[in-house]
């Protein structure tokens, strides 16, 4: 309960498209703002883009005109729509909450297990 599930990782050739997916399980009342971070090997985790409950977005430098974060509260799922990718967006995607209220309680700081993106040139 109260756990984020990713979906849609995979292999891409370079200039195309991928869309991930990520939903909060159990019964939940509320969510705050929802991110997806990536890491490549050797690197740090970066944030990718966010989006708060309101819609309001912030997206990556290294990202902004290709992807598009969104969210759809009614099925507490976060979404990123992946555009022209390219070998350097390899890695794998983890999907983050701020909080969230369910009948779990309340939850801080939540990560997913994490989808991996291989984007091959």
């Amino acid at each position: 309960q109260g756990q984020l599930v990713e979906s849609g990782g995979g292999s891409v050739q370079a200039g195309g498209s991928l869309r991930l997916s990520c939903a909060a399980s159990g019964r939940i009342i509320g969510i705050g703002t929802l991110a997806w971070y990536r890491q490549s090997p050797g690197d740090q985790r970066e944030l990718v883009a966010s989006i708060t409950r309101n819609g309001d977005t912030n997206d990556g430098d290294s990202v902004k005109g290709r992807f598009t974060i969104s969210r759809d509260n009614a099925k507490n799922t976060v979404y990123l729509q992946m555009n022209s990718l390219k070998p350097d967006d390899t890695g794998v995607y983890y999907c983050h909450v701020d909080r969230m209220r369910g009948d779990f309680g309340i939850a801080f700081n939540r990560w997913g297990q994490g989808t991996l993106v291989t984007v091959s040139s």
